[in-house]
């Protein structure tokens, strides 16, 4: 696999937190600016946010949390060669799986389907884990770079 094929889905990941960040700070801005909300209120990060800045912001602090464990595997897997075609799908998957969640906390967030995202995110990226794991103990050469 190709190093561009292997870093597209991290950066459809990495591109989904920045435009979380930009729309929250937009919301926020907005807020502070109309004075819906005052800067002492936010200055020892009490949480003073309506419910709409609340939920983007959520949503942005949730994209350092299981994603995190899904950078570090893609950067191990690029340095030990262990990328291949299989690991790039499920690198999609889990991109896509991510944002459908960032859509459902965002929107309706209805709990069960966003619960439902989460779930399947984590276990194709537990999946990813174990799959690189025996490689690297078995001495896999599949996928080599």
């Amino acid at each position: 696999m190709s190093l561009q094929s292997i870093l597209l889905p991290l950066f459809v990941q990495v591109g989904l937190t920045f435009f979380l960040i930009l729309w929250m700070a937009k919301e926020r801005t907005g807020l502070l600016k109309r004075r819906a909300v005052n800067w002492r209120d936010i200055a020892l990060r009490q949480n003073p946010w309506p419910g709409r800045a609340q939920q983007i912001g959520n949503c942005f602090e949730n994209q350092f949390e299981i994603p995190v464990l899904f950078y570090v595997l893609v950067v191990l897997a690029i340095i030990t060669k262990k990328a291949d075609l299989p690991f790039v799908v499920m690198e999609w998957l889990f991109a896509a799986t991510r944002i459908a969640h960032a859509i459902v906390f965002t929107t309706s967030n209805y709990v069960p389907l966003r619960g439902q995202f989460y779930i399947a995110g984590t276990l194709i990226l537990l999946l990813m884990w174990g799959l690189f794991a025996v490689r690297i103990f078995a001495g896999s050469s599949i996928g080599a770079l």
